[in-house]
């Protein structure tokens, strides 16, 4: 929504006999990825419960700025995102066809990964930065505020897959978004692991929501920085639409 982020509030729900290391390892996380964008844990509540159940919530400072919600977008304005699509959503396949095993034993062995070094014609290390980004988010968090200060007229996290969450803003914008499939990048280890699992990369790219990207609506005449790549436009009419693709059931419904 273009805020500066400041703070997250943590609620914990763990077993009794959950081992304290554990429990390290998960403070230690909040502290390394808070300290990214210069944020830290103020507070929150711990409970004994049956399971691991954690609830945060993120606190952020707009600068005097309005939010930008999802019901601005207009017809005749551009569609944008910025950071990373389907290389978590290829990781997650990897991990679920039985790569993780093989790749760790590569990236922890002696000099890790070799320059072009491949298996079958695919990248080793594509392949094993595919799992890390499934793993390991690395959202964009520094182009929410840009994005609001270059004029964004709507702009949602895509967490959930691109076509569902451009879902949102078309329904909440009452607009059409039309996207472009040959605007879209097609990362090294998003190829590599649809080349190894004979999958369509851009079912990744559309569906996949765990890269944790931003997508923003702009009007169409910002010059926009290159950490932003224009796929697609807003015009009258509802839903999004990808030429030659079904788009219907992409991505992640949570009450499904």
């Amino acid at each position: 929504m273009g805020a500066v982020p400041t703070s997250v509030v943590v609620g914990l729900g763990m077993p009794a006999d959950l081992p304290v290391d554990w429990l390290d390892g998960l403070a230690d996380g909040f502290r390394d990825e808070c300290a990214v964008v210069g944020a830290s844990v103020v507070g929150g509540d711990t409970t004994r419960g049956e399971r691991v159940v954690i609830g945060v919530t993120a606190l952020g400072d707009l600068g005097g700025r309005a939010p930008v919600t999802r019901a601005g977008a207009r017809a005749g304005q551009v569609v944008a995102v910025a950071g990373r699509l389907g290389h978590a959503a290829a990781g997650l396949a990897l991990l679920e066809a039985g790569w993780l095993e093989g790749l760790a034993e590569r990236a922890a062995g002696e000099g890790g990964f070799e320059a072009g070094e491949a298996l079958d014609g695919d990248p080793l290390k594509a392949l094993w930065e595919a799992v890390e980004a499934h793993r390991q988010p690395r959202p964009p968090y520094a182009c929410g505020p840009e994005a609001a200060e270059l004029g964004a007229s709507a702009m949602l996290d895509v967490s959930d897959g691109l076509l569902q969450d451009l879902g949102h803003v078309a329904k909440a914008s009452g607009v059409r978004v039309e996207l472009d499939p040959a605007r879209f990048a097609v990362g090294e280890p998003v190829a590599a692991a649809a080349k190894l699992l004979g999958n369509d990369p851009l079912d990744w790219i559309l569906g996949g929501g765990e890269d944790h990207a931003l997508a923003a609506v702009f009007p169409p005449a910002v010059s926009l920085p290159p950490a932003w790549r224009i796929v697609g436009d807003v015009t009258a009419g509802q839903g999004v639409v990808v030429p030659g693709r079904e788009t219907t059931h992409a991505g992640w419904d949570h009450f499904a």
